[in-house]
């Protein structure tokens, strides 16, 4: 791997981290565009792999996804350099962020920039999920996408079943019952 690659890679994980004010939430759609569609580094549906299994396991998202995408593009040391572009500037502006915001904390400006920050969250999420949609769509059909969503959202709002087991779930289904049916 050239120290090209390797700068992509420090740069794309950068962007998407120093950018996703909010946490895992905010980076996923930003880590979507510059894993999937800037560098395409991984097909829309391997990243609903990796999104799905990172949530799965324990931990913040945008780390298990670094270190995934990371591994895959550049080995031991692409997840050392995108866990570093991932972790090292988020580490540095808590820092010196929770400095400001604690000198600063009454200010409306300052209610205000968080307040308003979360709508935006709100619908890069929601085009995640849209982006995600077509392709589960594209892949399986909206007739089996439809009622694996229902389910899960049965299972998890009115079952109250932790995200994890229905991820676990859903891998189980689409990796033994799905290539079985005739689509």
């Amino acid at each position: 791997m050239e120290w090209t690659e390797w700068l992509q890679l420090i740069i794309g994980f950068f962007v998407a981290n120093v950018l996703g004010y909010g946490g895992g939430p905010a980076s996923i759609p930003l880590m979507y565009r510059e894993i999937v569609t800037n560098h395409a580094w991984s097909t829309p549906a391997e990243f609903s792999n990796i999104l799905a299994l990172g949530n799965a396991l324990p931990g913040p998202i945008a780390t298990k996804i670094a270190a995934f995408v990371g591994y895959d593009v550049g080995g031991w040391v692409g997840v050392v350099f995108a866990l570093a572009a991932t972790v090292v500037p988020s580490a540095v502006a808590l820092i010196i962020l929770l400095n400001v915001l604690q000198k600063h904390r009454q200010s409306p400006a300052v209610k205000g920039m968080t307040l308003l920050v979360q709508p935006v969250i709100a619908i890069m999420m929601l085009l995640l999920t849209w982006q995600m949609g077509e392709s589960a769509i594209a892949s399986i059909g909206w007739l089996q996408s439809l009622i694996i969503a229902a389910v899960a959202f049965w299972a998890m709002q009115i079952r109250k079943i932790h995200p994890a087991l229905v991820i676990v779930a859903a891998f189980v289904y689409g990796g033994l019952v799905i290539p079985n049916l005739s689509i």
